[in-house]
């Protein structure tokens, strides 16, 4: 069990019979009434985010998430398949159960599955990934830097928006968190 009191950003709990990992929570003290917990939470198994609200000082319990480094190797139709480099046991995740990591997903990068007493529930990614621009149209001389963006193709399909000094054939530092581009690497 722990306390509402002591959550953190990436905390995984269990309430209401779902697995939520903490993305936000801010203490509130109201000038009157009792003090309380505003967290914003996603649920691992369904990728569902909801906010929720506990009493301060209410207790939950806390869910022993395993982590295990796997490669990724290939799309099989709906099933995508990861490898432990280790013993070479193969698993495969529905397109349903990625569907936000698979816009930074190449062959052969290595992620976390995360799993909970034997069921996986999905990856965790690294904060930042570098991907390749497949296409985009080409910057026009006297762009700058600071204004603007247009769209940039990637490699694994995904569209983000960049400035406009980005040209097909660069290497992008992605936010995997939000899909927002960082820089060029």
């Amino acid at each position: 069990m722990i306390s509402v009191n002591d959550f953190r950003t990436g905390l995984t709990i269990e309430v209401d019979g779902g697995i939520w990992r903490v993305l936000e929570f801010q203490h509130v003290k109201p000038g009157k009434g009792a003090a309380f917990v505003r967290s914003k939470l996603r649920n691992l198994r369904t990728g569902a985010i909801a906010e929720k609200t506990f009493r301060a000082g209410e207790k939950v319990n806390r869910a022993q998430i395993d982590n295990k480094t796997m490669q990724y190797l290939y799309a099989s139709g709906d099933q995508h398949v990861f490898m432990d480099q280790e013993t070479y046991e193969q698993i495969e995740l529905s397109s349903a159960q990625i569907e936000h990591e698979l816009n930074f997903l190449l062959e052969n990068m290595e992620v976390h599955i995360i799993m909970y007493n034997g069921e996986t529930l999905g990856i965790d990614l690294p904060n930042t990934v570098q991907l390749k621009v497949v296409s985009t149209e080409p910057g026009i001389k006297g762009d700058t830097a600071s204004g603007g963006s247009k769209p940039a193709t990637l490699e694994t399909g995904f569209v983000v928006q960049v400035p406009f000094f980005i040209n097909e054939g660069d290497t992008l530092v992605i936010n995997t968190s939000d899909g927002s581009y960082v820089s060029r690497a």
